[in-house]
């Protein structure tokens, strides 16, 4: 699509209609030193000369690495049939399906990746979709602010740290008070998130697995918090739902995730995929869309935009949200994932991981000064204490082809020697002895 610039009558025609002269008063709120001086646009130069220079910067990308870093995004195997199948033209290109009557096979994928996520989290309603994780753990606790008409959030330490500061910056300026829990080596106090629930909360917003790898059954938080009218908000790992308590099972008021475990390549950050489910009571709240099946007047099974509750449907200022998108290539690249793999596939992958991770504690615990950084029970995720500070350590070995975790110390003071440590079924026996044997080499 070409770029058609304004001409002057029109742009003249424009800021009248602002009130204004020109274009230095329509941007006058942005402080000068925040303004950029000039572009330093190169001149323009050909296809192959462009193509050229990304392909040289891209040759600099180090694809080669022996990596266990985890933290809320994950290198999975993604079964072939996923690229084949997204990337059909008539997926590929298709964007957000407003117009049900043309768009009956994309709308059928959204329902169909609606349900997966409903059986997933075994909760009773899924939406289309939301940015990310992040996103989608602002998107609930607005749920459960607009729902309770309360201003306070109360938030566990050990939720993923990426998340909470999207939160905080989300609600930075909104009437919405962030009460966070302190957690004690990687272990959630529950104990203190229940005794933070009071008239005056909208929800509680925890993780399982946590940030650590941490795995905690919620069931008692969110029945306090139902007696007390909370909303229970739960992030989960969805490739490990198949192997821990369910969301539903917890009785979760709202069940978010980071889907770009689903099927998704790590690609530098992003495009990722938010899921988002929750009990059919609250569904009036629920950001983006959800589609439903149905029939036609001929009897036929059709499929429909049956809430639409964004900025740019009829809601307008009434919208839930105005930041979520369908991420409709991304969950379509979930739903074949998840279908292809089915829930004993699955399974196997979670369990595959676990014994990895465990094998990986065995070999490293077994090092001079190495030590679990708590006694609680894991998923495929773990953190480990030290005899150095954690960052030194992946410094030095990313020298040596190895990003041996993820250095906490970042975003938890007192916790500079603690690493977390990932394990997926791109790591291998002899990986992870290598790991041993290079962190053995610097101790």
């Amino acid at each position: 699509m070409p770029y058609i610039p304004h001409t002057p009558d029109e742009l003249r025609e424009m800021l009248s209609v602002l009130g204004m002269s020109s274009l230095d008063e329509l941007f006058a709120d942005i402080p000068q030193t925040m303004r950029p001086q000039s572009f330093h646009l190169p001149e323009g130069q050909s296809e192959a000369a462009v193509c050229g220079y990304f392909e040289s910067l891209a040759a600099r990308n180090d694809v080669n690495l022996i990596s266990f870093l985890g933290a809320g995004y994950y290198a999975h195997d993604i079964p072939k049939a996923v690229d084949a199948i997204a990337g059909r033209s008539e997926f590929y290109t298709a964007y957000t399906p407003y117009q049900a009557e043309c768009s009956q096979g994309t709308l059928q994928a959204v329902f169909e990746f609606q349900t997966a996520v409903c059986r997933l989290l075994e909760m009773d309603c899924a939406n289309a979709s939301v940015y990310d994780g992040g996103s989608a753990l602002f998107e609930a606790a607005m749920m459960a602010v607009r729902a309770t008409k309360r201003r306070t959030l109360v938030v566990d330490e050990a939720v993923n740290p990426f998340w909470r500061v999207m939160l905080a910056t989300y609600v930075a300026d909104l009437d919405v008070e962030v009460k966070t829990v302190r957690q004690k080596d990687g272990v959630s106090n529950v104990a203190a998130l229940m005794d933070a629930i009071d008239g005056s909360c909208a929800a509680v917003l925890v993780q399982n697995p946590n940030f650590f790898g941490v795995v905690a059954d919620y069931s008692s938080l969110f029945a306090k918090a139902r007696e007390n009218k909370v909303f229970g908000v739960i992030s989960v790992y969805p490739v490990m739902q198949s192997v821990l308590k369910t969301p539903g099972e917890m009785g979760a008021d709202i069940a978010v995730a980071e889907g770009q475990s689903l099927g998704l390549p790590l690609q530098f950050g992003g495009p990722y995929l938010g899921l988002m489910a929750c009990r059919k009571e609250h569904i009036r709240q629920f950001p983006g869309r959800i589609v439903g099946r149905t029939v036609d007047v001929d009897g036929k099974t059709g499929y429909v935009l049956t809430l639409q509750a964004r900025e740019q449907h009829i809601r307008r200022a009434k919208a839930t949200s105005n930041i979520c998108s369908n991420q409709a290539l991304c969950a379509l690249r979930a739903l074949v994932h998840m279908c292809l793999l089915g829930p004993s596939g699955l399974t196997r992958r979670a369990e595959n991981n676990m014994a990895l991770a465990r094998y990986a504690v065995e070999r490293l615990t077994a090092l001079k000064g190495v030590e679990l950084l708590n006694d609680a029970p894991f998923g495929s995720e773990v953190c480990l204490r030290l005899p150095m500070p954690a960052t030194d350590l992946v410094d030095a070995l990313a020298d040596h082809g190895c990003i041996p975790g993820y250095p906490l110390g970042r975003y938890y003071p007192g916790m500079e020697n603690a690493l977390l440590l990932s394990c997926t079924e791109q790591n291998s026996r002899s990986q992870i002895g290598m790991l041993a044997e290079m962190v053995g080499g610097l101790l």
